[in-house]
């Protein structure tokens, strides 16, 4: 570099999450898009939009349960593949994906065998955490709602996953459940995690303004 000359700065690392012109059709009519956004680790986005706008439809998107019908998406800068991110991303919609014969001690079993744990969490310290001692053997089809939306939120404080998608996730819940909801979301992005939310309520979120991604047809 020459005497005087200005010094260059390093590119920005690129972001965890981008959409450029995303958009989703049914029966060839849009439910949105096209959407650009950008998601990087450590930071939480609330999913704005009117009922029908596609926003339950973009997290099942993102969690690679349907197809992108136009634009692009990019997971750490590359082209965006379900199978390079299998793990890291965790889905909690209206379908909790709990088998209802099993226990949640059982149901998070299988997950951890399938994703692993992260450091220092085991399976009955998170259960114990989410309020669910003395249930966890209980098979899951005779939980209540909330106690079932607890277990679904075990599962998702033991999975090493870096981004989490949230669909409603105070549905079911008492002001207890709410504010588990809030802490379990505030940890996650301390610790470098990110999350996608919806919620027709106002999410109590300390850690900073959340982004906001408005959806539209």
């Amino acid at each position: 570099m020459a005497p005087g000359a200005p010094a260059m700065s390093a590119p920005a690392p690129p972001a965890l999450l981008e959409a450029r012109a995303l958009s989703f059709l049914r029966a060839d009519e849009p439910v949105f898009g096209p959407l650009d956004f950008r998601l990087e680790e450590g930071e939480l986005a609330l999913v704005e939009g009117d009922n029908g706008s596609g926003k339950t439809t973009l997290l099942r998107l993102l969690a690679g349960l349907l197809h992108v019908d136009a634009g692009a998406l990019y997971w750490r800068g590359a082209p965006w593949r379900r199978e390079d991110n299998a793990g890291e991303v965790l889905l909690l919609g209206h379908q909790l994906g709990l088998k209802g014969d099993l226990s949640p001690r059982e149901n998070l079993a299988v997950a951890a065998g399938l994703h692993g744990t992260r450091s220092g969490l085991d399976i009955d310290g998170v259960l114990d955490e989410v309020g669910l001692a003395g249930y966890e053997d209980e098979p899951v089809r005779r939980l209540s709602a909330g106690q079932k939306k607890r277990a679904a939120l075990a599962r998702l404080l033991l999975l090493p996953g870096t981004l989490w998608l949230l669909d409603e996730p105070y549905a079911n819940l008492d002001r207890a459940g709410i504010a588990l909801v809030n802490r379990l979301l505030e940890r996650h992005v301390e610790a470098g995690g990110s999350a996608l939310v919806t919620s027709h309520g106002a999410v109590s979120f300390h850690g900073g303004q959340p982004r906001r991604i408005r959806l539209h047809a």
